[in-house]
């Protein structure tokens, strides 16, 4: 008897508030669909972790084999950007390249939470950087960077990003339409749908794109070479069946098995503390940083410009893709019906796709 009520014993108030934790994480994935095929397993995860003497974590549990295997060999993020390449469409942005510069100023989150981290005194600087990238709004390079800078805060981190990627729905509209006036998102645009892209062009950018990149920030070669090489899969024409196991088959399994293993990283020694409070805080505070520097140098570009652009294409040009375009589509037709702005709106969330991976590199490259 003593043996079977071992488990019991052992729990404290710290393993019921990180399994009520992944229950709400569940219950945020099954009854209001935010991200499912991450917050479930992430929440199931964290339950199976916080269970005492759990033999799915220890030398032979197969969540820390998993990890061991996928997130400490950076495996996990790098298939995840070969399916997340495969499923991109680049045309958008190849039709209006303009929209690399709303891609980049989006990306003001990740350094403003940053130096932010840094002032708190509480972390050094690449535990701050690894608390920034938070801001990327983009998974794979979140656990990227905060496995190179912040291993003890890694569950905090990538729990922050996912989880606020799931509810960039939430934390968008209010931000943008706090600094934009009815008249300004009533801003149409032209689509450009009789600009065509040629074939070649969209075989030859990922290379490009991972060369340049490459040469520019060497340690962005991982990332950008394993999405731009799934968006190659995808483009090149003669490789179908693996251009469409990249975006289900291989998208699905390793998703699975991220969630399931960041879970395992939620423990409740580790996940309880005042720091990984603040983590969350500035995480939070670098999503509407980065819809902030979007939206604002959308409206410092229409200073000069005579045909204006919509201000809230400035806020898709955070990571989160697609969801974000999605978003300022929402948030435009709620205002016009007929406002279409969805092509430019994509071409600025793949930019920052792009914009992202390269600034996690940047850092890296920096504070290596």
């Amino acid at each position: 008897m003593e043996a079977l009520l071992q488990g019991l014993s052992a729990m404290t108030y710290k393993h019921w508030v990180m399994i009520i934790i992944g229950l709400v994480l569940i219950y945020l994935a099954i009854k209001k669909e935010y991200e499912p095929m991450l917050l479930l397993p992430i929440g199931f995860g964290a339950i199976l972790t916080n269970i005492p003497m759990s033999s799915a974590v220890g030398p032979d549990g197969f969540l820390t084999i998993l990890y061991n295997v996928g997130i400490k060999t950076e495996l996990f993020p790098i298939l995840i950007f070969i399916a997340v390449g495969a499923m991109i469409d680049f045309s958008p942005l190849l039709k209006q390249p303009v929209m690399l510069f709303f891609g980049a100023a989006a990306q003001f989150g990740i350094f403003a939470a940053m130096f932010l981290a840094a002032s708190t005194g509480r972390f050094n600087i690449q535990e701050a950087a690894a608390i920034g990238i938070i801001g990327a709004a983009d998974g794979p390079t979140s656990i990227f960077v905060g496995n190179k800078f912040a291993k003890d805060y890694l569950g905090a981190i990538t729990v922050a990003a996912y989880s606020y990627m799931a509810l960039v729905p939430l934390i968008q509209p209010p931000v943008i339409r706090a600094l934009t006036t009815k008249k300004e998102r009533q801003i149409r645009m032209d689509a450009d749908y009789d600009v065509k892209v040629s074939k070649k062009v969209l075989i030859f950018f990922p290379i490009m794109v991972t060369i340049v990149a490459g040469i520019v920030a060497p340690m962005s070669v991982a990332l950008v070479g394993s999405l731009m090489f799934g968006n190659l899969i995808r483009e090149c024409g003669v490789l179908d069946r693996l251009s469409k196991s990249a975006q289900n088959e291989l998208a699905n399994l390793v998703t699975l098995l991220l969630g399931i293993t960041i879970g395992s990283t939620m423990v409740a020694d580790k996940f309880l503390s005042p720091d990984t409070l603040m983590i969350l805080a500035i995480g939070l505070l670098a999503f509407v940083f980065d819809t902030a520097g979007g939206v604002l140098f959308a409206k410092f570009v229409n200073l000069f410009l005579k045909k204006k652009v919509n201000p809230m294409i400035g806020a898709a040009g955070i990571s989160a893709f697609p969801m974000s375009a999605r978003i300022i589509q929402k948030m435009a037709q709620e205002d016009d019906p007929q406002n279409f702005i969805l092509m430019q709106a994509i071409g600025a969330n793949v930019a920052g796709q792009i914009g992202s991976v390269i600034a996690g590199s940047v850092l890296i490259t920096l504070l290596s």
